[in-house]
């Protein structure tokens, strides 16, 4: 019986590797929906920080589904994956620092009240997906890694977006949302950087595991 309080690798264990392939594919799929919602909304009031975080719904989307295709790979072939989701990770940053640019140059402010419900119903989902992966992020090596980073880091930041609202309220002023675009740039950098180490950690054990064999 699949103990989440115990290691395990999914191809190890039957159980584990088809209640991963659920959870990841449902994850996608919420992600996927709630990209077009905020998207939508990020364009009609012009909001540098939500426009980043419906990129990062998008970013959610592809790596829940390359975790859901790849969980049969290889250590070595996982090690690999792990390291194109760093880079898939840092997708939002780049567009929220185009965004960014192109905001400073005019900053308007966003629409609080829009801003606030759309990214109330984002910590909603975000959340949901956290605790939905929260349970398997030891278990899928730097692929779920990069699956449960994601949703925490969005929860923060649209927690984050919730109180940029507030700001913007009181002062009627667009560079709190320019902040947080450039504040969801490092977000994003951190998280792709853990990534990235935690799978260079599984290249580390694929090789360790390939010289034990040749020694044998």
């Amino acid at each position: 019986m699949y103990d989440p309080e115990v290691p395990v690798d999914p191809d190890a264990d039957p159980a584990l590797k088809r209640t991963l392939r659920r959870a990841v594919l449902i994850v996608a799929l919420l992600n996927l929906a709630y990209f077009f919602v905020e998207i939508g909304v990020a364009v009609g009031i012009g909001s540098v920080s939500l426009f980043a975080d419906s990129v990062d719904f998008l970013e959610d989307t592809a790596v829940n589904l390359l975790i859901f295709v790849a969980l049969g790979f290889t250590l070595r072939r996982r090690s690999v994956m792990g390291k194109v989701m760093a880079v898939i990770i840092c997708v939002p940053a780049v567009a929220a620092a185009v965004a960014l640019f192109m905001k400073a140059g005019n900053p308007e402010p966003p629409d609080p009240l829009s801003l606030g419900v759309t990214a109330g119903g984002a910590v909603v989902v975000n959340l949901v997906c956290a605790l939905v992966l929260a349970r398997f992020r030891d278990h899928g090596g730097s692929m779920t890694t990069a699956a449960f980073l994601a949703a925490r880091n969005d929860v923060l930041v649209n927690i984050a977006i919730i109180a940029m609202g507030v700001v913007t309220w009181l002062t009627l002023s667009g560079w709190p949302d320019i902040v947080l675009g450039a504040i969801i740039i490092i977000l994003n950098v951190t998280a792709a950087k853990e990534v990235w180490e935690a799978a260079e950690n599984e290249n580390l054990a694929a090789q360790a595991l390939a010289g034990d064999f040749d020694d044998d």
